[in-house]
């Protein structure tokens, strides 16, 4: 089940196909019972926590649900970012019927099954739909073209939510006839604006609560900017303060009822203080160190704290260049497809990716040459041993270029034996420089041996 989940409607299950009340909208289903993230949904489109992109006069999405425009969306972005609350405040704003086919478990019946009873209200009572089609990138492209007559036609108003890039995931034919959005992670201060609105809003606690600061700081590490999580993380902690008041006194929460709501133990880690630099400096040295247990225990510190996964993810990848290097010349590339697999399915999946990058890392051969050859390469130029260029090195594409003796001596490397010609490349006041010095650590060896070789006969030794 998806995050998403936490704001579905009680009569919008994800387990086929759920539609809203004759309001049409999910929030007019709403009732004193329902989850706080479902209560504080909200119903106007400057209600919504963050996206100011979206949010902004004049914008697509203002310009859409404010003029009551017939076109159909994808939203694209991280869970507990807004995706299924746009389609409820377009489906209230507009008066339209809200339908939501769940991906996870609809089939092709399920979808023509929702677009013909849309077609028939639409014919009967004039009245249009909105078809809210969560985790779409999950449907078959059979089941993404089912929805084509709907979309083509106009039947209903298409909003289809994902997490993973549409351009893989979607099939052209929808991309093209929809309005493609995207979505931003909440920021901590969009997360705890919410969660303070929600402490005092009369369809949230009403202000019924003494809230420490200290723990809705928790709250807002270990929900990761995921609106929902933070708001079920807060009502958790709301009940648990309710049972330890007892009868007549005001409850509190604090940080050890939002512990308990979490089910964790609260980690103690300041995402912009000491903690924040000390941990990542003992992962990335872990990793360094080849000690993968060790590296693996402060990624966990970092996760469960609630610590940016794209901020692990770029650290891996420096660290792919500056400590591995050609040691191991699949270091980079994995530090890479772990950076762009953690932005296109986040969180809780990430940490898989983060766990298997850090491990393949970290048991890797480890090699600085690369570090320390553009080091001294860039010390060279800032103490000023630039040089002019050789002239057999120099453009010669254009007129009078030969006359000033621009490349008439180079020698075509591909011409000579073993596709290595005896040149001079470097400027003479750095003729003798030996910036990278391989070590002879994982494959570097092999580059070594053969970097050595080849250096002599292009400086002709």
């Amino acid at each position: 089940m998806s995050d998403d989940a936490l704001f579905d409607a009680p009569d919008a299950g994800r387990s086929g196909v759920g539609a809203g009340t004759a309001g049409g909208s999910l929030s007019d289903a709403v009732h004193a019972a329902a989850p706080l993230a479902v209560r504080m949904r909200p119903r106007t489109l400057d209600e919504l926590v963050g996206q100011p992109q979206l949010r902004a006069p004049g914008s697509p999405l203002r310009q859409l649900i404010e003029g009551d425009r017939a076109m159909s969306l994808l939203l694209w972005g991280p869970p507990g970012t807004g995706k299924t609350t746009i389609a409820s405040i377009l489906s209230r704003h507009t008066g339209r019927r809200f339908v939501e086919v769940s991906a996870v478990s609809a089939g092709v019946k399920e979808v023509r099954a929702a677009i013909d009873a849309a077609r028939a209200t639409l014919v009967g009572s004039g009245r249009e739909t909105v078809l809210f089609v969560d985790e779409v990138h999950r449907f078959s492209k059979a089941q993404q073209d089912a929805l084509l007559p709907g979309v083509e036609n106009r039947w209903v108003t298409l909003v289809a939510a994902t997490t993973e890039n549409p351009s893989f995931s979607v099939i052209s034919p929808l991309l093209s006839r929809s309005l493609l959005l995207r979505l931003e992670s909440l920021t901590d201060d969009d997360v705890r604006a919410l969660l303070e609105r929600a402490a005092t809003d009369e369809r949230g606690l009403a202000d019924g609560y003494d809230v420490d600061a200290a723990a809705l700081d928790h709250v807002v590490r270990l929900a990761g900017g995921d609106a929902r999580r933070a708001l079920t993380y807060l009502e958790a902690a709301a009940g648990a303060a309710s049972l330890q008041a007892g009868a007549g006194a005001r409850p509190t929460i604090d940080v050890g009822t939002a512990e308990t709501a979490a089910d964790q133990a609260a980690v103690r880690y300041d995402r912009d203080g000491d903690q924040h630099y000390d941990v990542i400096s003992a992962f990335i040295k872990s990793v360094r160190g080849s000690d993968a247990d060790a590296a693996l225990h402060y990624l966990a510190r970092m996760l469960e704290a609630g610590e940016d996964p794209r901020f692990i993810a770029r650290r891996l990848m420096i660290l792919a260049s500056e400590d591995i290097g050609l040691a191991d010349p699949m270091a980079l590339p994995t530090a890479v497809a772990a950076a762009q697999t953690v932005q296109l399915i986040g969180m809780p999946e990430a940490q898989l990716t983060l766990a298997h990058a850090t491990i393949a890392l970290a048991v890797a051969p480890k090699s600085n040459a690369v570090t320390t050859a553009i080091g001294a390469a860039v010390a060279d130029v800032r103490a000023g041993k630039i040089g002019q260029v050789p002239p057999h090195l120099r453009d010669a594409h254009y007129a009078g270029a030969k006359k000033l003796g621009h490349g008439t001596s180079y020698v075509y490397a591909h011409d000579e034996p073993f596709g290595v010609a005896e040149q001079q490349y470097l400027p003479d006041v750095v003729l003798d420089a030996a910036y990278y010095q391989p070590t002879e650590l994982g494959a570097e060896a092999g580059v070594k041996q053969r970097w050595e070789r080849v250096r002599r006969i292009i400086r002709g030794r």
